[in-house]
């Protein structure tokens, strides 16, 4: 007997989905999954989904001229060696040195351009640096209708469902 693979379209869709549990971390809902997997539940009925989403920005640090005239370097330095590589596939120059050094020389004079502009039209008012991410806060195991019940009753078995439970 072969097992079906589902479709590339319906690969996270389930048929009529339940909730057969609410867990406070991903690695908790990993570990009931991991629990019915090994009690030979066919866990391709079921899902995790990520729930009560929340944006975190993590703020690494203060923007100042200096940070962003050397953040304009560094970029500019990548865009100047990108160019002048593609430039030394495609032309002879006399001189590679001079070439690289050109191209590195006009990557950074836009690099450090294009920073400043960027800078100064803010006016200050976002003077820091930081990386934003969706986390999610809950995390809800889903399975197909079908065999939910049986999920339900077999997570009752997971050491500490009880305990869980109360809290």
């Amino acid at each position: 007997m072969s097992a079906q693979r589902p479709q590339a379209g319906s690969m996270f869709e389930l048929e009529f989905p339940q909730s057969v549990g609410i867990f406070n971390s991903y690695a908790d809902a990993q570990k009931a999954v991991d629990y019915l997997a090994d009690e030979k539940f066919a866990v391709q009925n079921l899902a995790i989904v990520g729930t009560e989403l929340k944006s975190v920005e993590r703020v690494l640090g203060r923007k100042s001229w200096s940070t962003v005239l050397s953040q304009g370097v560094s970029s500019g330095v990548s865009t100047g060696l990108l160019v002048g590589i593609i430039m030394l596939l495609f032309t002879r120059p006399a001189s590679v040195l001079v070439l690289i050094l050109s191209c590195l020389a006009l990557g950074i004079a836009i690099g450090i351009a294009f920073a400043a502009a960027g800078y100064a039209l803010t006016r200050g008012k976002r003077d820091f640096t930081s990386v934003t991410q969706t986390v999610a806060t809950k995390y809800e195991v889903l399975c197909e209708h079908k065999v939910a019940a049986q999920a339900r009753e077999m997570l009752q078995q997971l050491p500490g469902a009880r305990a869980a439970a109360f809290e």
